[in-house]
């Protein structure tokens, strides 16, 4: 099991424990990655403001990439998940729109051929690698850790172009957590927005709706836990400044699973997070 590995911008800049966790779990569960040379932006929406064609174009270099290498993407960042996914599916379904795109690779000597899929990394360790395979694998299971998880806006809309679960009651995170033997909790507003859309337009409010969810989920929960990195960026830093009581710890999912597979917690990078989660050790 091999893949081409996307980390876009933000987790190599600021997520260094994202990518070394993922990459620790992932070896242990047999699944090679390869990186992706060459790579850069995704195509982040803000672009599609500006030209959607050259958006489209800058996504498509990055496909081209791994389709040279004959490898499907794995992505680590929902906004990266979300832009490759769908640009992928509108360039192999759209033959017009792929022919201007094409036009415009072709000025750096590349072309988008369709030949390969792009999946978030949790979609390939719920398909690929499976759930019965990574409770098989599980040495230290969790007992009574109670998880808050939090799937993110990207990771699952525009349902009709990611199809990657049911938007209105996805399973597949939540049954990943229970795999390493702690319980996913259910807790209103569980599929609201973290508010980072909003960070750089209205900073205060983007703090509040992330302070929100994070109170809420301190209430049902022991830690929450997500798989993009612009979320996790948020509960940690809603409860860095203007916090009142206990923290609630966010860990990304690699490292949850990563502990109960018996890795270390420092190989995971967990003591890079901001907000200490070492008392997840006592659920061991």
């Amino acid at each position: 099991m091999k893949y081409a590995l996307f980390l876009g911008c933000t987790i190599p800049a600021r997520l260094n424990s994202y990518d070394a966790s993922s990459r620790r779990v992932l070896e242990a569960l047999g699944v090679e990655v390869v990186d992706l040379e060459g790579a850069g932006c995704c195509g982040t929406p803000d672009m599609e403001s500006i030209s959607h064609e050259m958006a489209l174009a800058i996504a498509a270099w990055n496909i081209s990439l791994a389709e040279e290498k004959g490898l499907d993407i794995m992505v680590l960042c929902n906004g990266c998940h979300e832009v490759l996914l769908k640009s992928n599916r509108m360039l192999k379904e759209d033959a017009k729109l792929r022919k201007k795109v094409n036009e415009i690779l072709s000025e750096v000597g590349r072309k988008f051929q369709g030949t390969i899929e792009v999946k978030h990394m949790v979609k390939v360790l719920y398909e690929d690698v499976g759930v019965e395979k990574i409770r098989e694998a599980v040495k230290k299971p969790f007992k009574g850790l109670r998880v808050a998880v939090h799937y993110g806006c990207h990771m699952l809309r525009p349902s009709e172009l990611l199809r990657f679960d049911d938007p209105e009651n996805p399973k597949i995170l939540d049954e990943l957590v229970n795999a390493t033997g702690a319980r996913s909790v259910e807790y209103p507003d569980k599929f609201e927005c973290c508010g980072a859309p909003i960070l750089a337009v209205n900073e205060e409010l983007s703090n509040s709706i992330a302070k929100y969810k994070a109170q809420i989920a301190r209430k049902y929960a022991d830690v929450m836990v997500t798989a993009c990195p612009f979320c996790f960026l948020q509960y940690e830093g809603c409860q860095v400044t203007g916090w009142e009581g206990e923290q609630i710890p966010v860990l990304h999912y690699p490292q949850l699973l990563g502990l109960a597979l018996g890795l270390e917690y420092d190989d995971l990078a967990i003591n890079e997070n901001r907000i200490d989660a070492s008392k997840v050790l006592e659920y061991l």
